[in-house]
């Protein structure tokens, strides 16, 4: 140590340049465990943690709560802590449950079958003098039972017909043949059934072909995964004009929400990365149309709103930069995202964090209140309430920017916020417009379940028409 000192240099300048050195190597030590901390605390959550988006303080929090709580409970009273009561105390009323089916929903609209259980002649003799007895009631009960689906097999007999006396006569008989039953595949065996319950199972239960034709071979029939796909390809291509017509109405929509995810795709070697995207219409439209693109760049989005003028709510992914330029298109902001940037930096600034959250969580009282009133009366009341909020806010943004370092984890969020706030601010301006992109992640949750469970799509021609079927739900309440 002594060494060290004595190695140090007399000018006072040198000296000043070596403490700043050393300052800012600290800093960036320091910098670079924090965003090493909050990497690992990413990773934790990811595989052990909540998905939520929550302070993980609070839960700390409530966590000990509880634990007081237990411990509390455990201890035992004392009688004299007790006071005493002036008033005899008031018998608690306790609430009867209803006994039998309480939590079988719709019990009564089930189909009936009945079972009459009877005594045999034999049974019905009575034991002491061998008379037979006579009925005089009935115990009821009930029973729910599930019958596992089956195969039929529907044998279509088209009658012919021809005039006897035409052709006696030597003339044309004629002949005519009752009309083919409409087939919702040309020339297939699959009835509309089957056909429904391979397309429900695969897009809305998310249970891949393999397992399908397992479930099929233990009912007695198998059907191979490479039929069912064909199948599906052909369900695929019918309902395209049906996309057509619903991706044309979701532009129309006022507001469109969108986003997109990861679609792996087979290829040489490897997987790619295709993306899977989301479009979804407002009130007046409510579909959600999915289109597929071999990449994340901003040309399939471009190409699907080529007509399209009016409100994009999206993430601040930067491919939509070049979707709403040179158009009338404005772009509107997510808070849900500014949230989540926030939450995972929260280890490095915990008591930033938890002010920021706070003051965003007060936005979304404003949005609680006026959930249920018109798109006038909800941008009268975010004039009112929400608008004085962004601006104290954006105040405490700026004031945590001069105080952060730039690479700091909270830096990052803050800057994120900061760059994002004119889209951020358009609900504000527009009370059709959401708070958040909520409504299309939501959406989102289809493809990303059905990826879990059948991992890739095999081409593009697959994925085109697989597009089609997560928009299938959206049909539920809507009008075509």
């Amino acid at each position: 140590m002594a060494a060290a000192l004595s190695n140090l240099p007399d000018d006072t300048d040198a000296l000043k340049a070596m403490v700043t050195t050393l300052q800012r190597e600290r800093d960036d030590l320091h910098i670079k465990n924090l965003r090493l901390q909050v990497e690992l605390d990413s990773y934790k959550k990811r595989y052990y943690g909540p998905r939520g988006d929550q302070l993980q303080s609070a839960g700390d929090l409530a966590q000990l709560l509880l634990g007081f709580a237990q411990e509390l409970d455990r201890k035992p009273i004392n009688p004299d802590d007790v006071p005493p009561h002036s008033e005899p105390q008031e018998e608690l009323r306790r609430v009867k449950r209803r006994k039998g089916r309480r939590n079988l929903a719709n019990f009564e609209n089930l189909p009936v079958t009945t079972h009459v259980h009877e005594l045999s002649a034999a049974e019905r003799a009575c034991p002491c003098c061998g008379v037979e007895r006579k009925e005089i009631g009935t115990d009821e009960s009930w029973q729910v039972e599930y019958l596992p689906g089956h195969f039929e097999r529907i044998h279509h007999l088209r009658k012919k017909y021809a005039c006897s006396s035409c052709e006696s006569n030597g003339h044309n008989p004629q002949m005519e043949t009752a009309a083919k039953p409409e087939m919702a595949i040309d020339k297939g065996m699959a009835g509309p059934g089957l056909l429904a319950y391979i397309a429900t199972s695969k897009f809305s239960d998310y249970v891949p072909l393999y397992r399908l034709e397992d479930i099929f071979e233990r009912q007695g029939f198998e059907i191979s995964r490479a039929t069912q796909s064909v199948w599906c390809g052909d369900m695929g291509d019918l309902f395209e004009p049906l996309w057509e017509l619903m991706a044309e109405r979701v532009r129309a929509s006022h507001v469109v929400a969108t986003d997109d995810t990861i679609m792996p795709m087979l290829s040489k070697g490897k997987t790619t990365n295709a993306r899977m995207w989301v479009y979804a219409g407002d009130d007046d439209y409510p579909y959600n149309i999915f289109d597929f693109t071999l990449n994340r760049g901003r040309d399939g989005p471009k190409y699907f709103l080529k007509d399209y003028r009016q409100v994009l709510l999206a993430d601040a992914y930067g491919g939509y930069n070049g979707v709403v330029a040179g158009n009338e298109i404005t772009r509107a902001g997510c808070w849900a995202h500014m949230k989540r940037k926030v939450i995972d930096a929260e280890k490095a600034a915990p008591e930033i964090a938890r002010e920021a959250v706070e003051r965003v969580r007060a936005l979304y009282a404003v949005e609680r209140q006026s959930k249920d009133v018109s798109a006038e009366e909800r941008l009268t009341m975010r004039r009112q309430q929400s608008v004085p909020l962004l601006v104290q806010l954006r105040e405490r943004l700026l004031t945590w920017k001069e105080q952060l370092l730039p690479k700091h984890p909270m830096a990052e969020a803050v800057s994120y916020a900061l760059s994002q706030w004119t889209e951020l601010n358009v609900f504000c301006a527009d009370g059709a417009v959401s708070i958040d992109n909520n409504v299309s992640e939501r959406e989102m949750k289809r493809v990303v379940l059905n990826r879990k469970n059948s991992l890739f799509v095999g081409n593009p021609v697959a994925a085109e028409r697989r597009r089609s079927w997560p928009a299938s739900p959206a049909l539920a309440g809507a009008t075509i």
